[in-house]
């Protein structure tokens, strides 16, 4: 059943009560990553293997995103600002307990490549904290795999 979360801004990515900070240096550079993430939404089927579904939805200031095992974001853009931060709140979800998400994605030079740092920001009741807090490898292992992937996809779709 799908349920509206608290509406947070930017500034609940230092906040939140559950904070997961993971970071990774790329050979693409910042510009070709953040177009990557904000530009082409429905391309992060093809890197990131959680994500089974991800369309733009409002001309691009909002998301549809499902997952396997069947959770499903409805999400707003909070930043999309070239090639520094890329920025969402998670507006409706089906996962149990949540109440506030935010996911920030900076992009920093890194030599000639990016570090690509992504934060998963989020409240909600005391078993769906907890439980996030068990999820930090499974979800440092998902981000990890899911720049690699990405970082591969650029690197093959550069002239």
């Amino acid at each position: 059943m799908a349920h509206l979360l608290r509406e947070v801004g930017l500034d609940f990515v230092e906040s939140a009560p559950v904070r997961h900070v993971f970071a990774r240096e790329i050979t693409a550079a910042p510009e070709t990553v953040h177009h990557a993430l904000a530009e082409d939404v429905p391309g992060w089927t093809e890197w990131f293997s959680a994500v089974t579904l991800a369309r733009p939805l409002d001309d691009g200031a909002r998301r549809e995103i499902r997952l396997r095992g069947g959770t499903r974001f409805e999400e707003t853009i909070l930043v999309a600002k070239s090639p520094e931060v890329y920025a969402y709140r998670i507006d409706v979800t089906n996962a149990p307990g949540a109440r506030a998400m935010v996911e920030e994605w900076r992009l920093a030079p890194a030599g000639t490549g990016t570090r690509v740092q992504w934060t998963f920001a989020v409240d909600g009741t005391a078993p769906f904290r907890f439980t996030l807090g068990l999820a930090r490898p499974g979800l440092g292992r998902a981000f990890r795999d899911a720049v690699t992937a990405l970082d591969r996809r650029l690197a093959s779709a550069a002239p």
